[in-house]
């Protein structure tokens, strides 16, 4: 369970000793990810998702980026021929969800390469670096760190920035009734270093 502030997502990771088809007989394993948000994680009940049949259209980009996000992050054949899923639930949102779940996603993903190298299954460990993500926007004039959602919602400009130790794996900004200059991208830049750097100490201590 991963809690920042008032947005708690609740992150597993499942093993298989299988992959994708398109995997098969590569050497290469696999990390995917699911993604959902309960119906009462927000101010007022969500649908669930299944009783309209399909995932929406959010929910499929966030999971794609917690995928992709993750795998940046493993050497897919040091994992061998198996697959993770992690899932990545949304008890309580306010903000941040998806660099919630991509930070405890990973917390997740490091306790299951844990076991996999307690019970012999890999020999080296095929985690490179901490993953983590943590959104920054510009709120009232002023740079702000994991904006929260009254924050998110009125921010001039909001982006979610994705790091793999001091290398970036994902920048999300968009300028929202506002723009912004190449300077104000490298202060909230600065400020998402700042922010990931934190993360990583917790992930640390939470799988130590």
């Amino acid at each position: 369970m991963i809690k920042v502030g008032d947005t708690h997502v609740l992150c597993t990771a499942s093993l298989e000793e299988r992959v994708p088809p398109f995997l098969r007989n590569s050497g290469k394993g696999w990390v995917t990810a699911e993604y959902g948000m309960l119906p009462r994680s927000t101010g007022s009940r969500m649908r669930r998702e299944a009783s309209a049949g399909k995932q929406g259209g959010r929910t499929v980009e966030i999971q794609r980026l917690i995928g992709r996000s993750l795998r940046a992050g493993i050497d897919l054949v040091g994992l061998g021929e198996r697959q993770i899923t992690v899932d990545c639930d949304v008890i309580q949102a306010d903000g941040g969800t998806r660099c919630a779940a991509i930070t405890g996603g990973w917390v997740a993903l490091r306790l299951a390469v844990n076991k996999l190298l307690k019970a012999g299954d890999v020999t080296t460990d095929p985690l490179l670096d901490p993953v983590a993500a943590v959104s920054c926007g510009i709120y009232a004039g002023q740079p702000v760190l994991d904006l929260d959602y009254p924050e998110d919602s009125e921010a001039g400009v909001d982006g979610n920035f994705v790091l793999c130790g001091p290398k970036l794996i994902e920048v999300q900004m968009s300028a929202e009734g506002s723009t912004f200059t190449r300077d104000q991208m490298n202060e909230l830049m600065d400020l998402a270093d700042k922010g990931v750097s934190e993360l990583v100490a917790a992930q640390l201590k939470a799988t130590a």
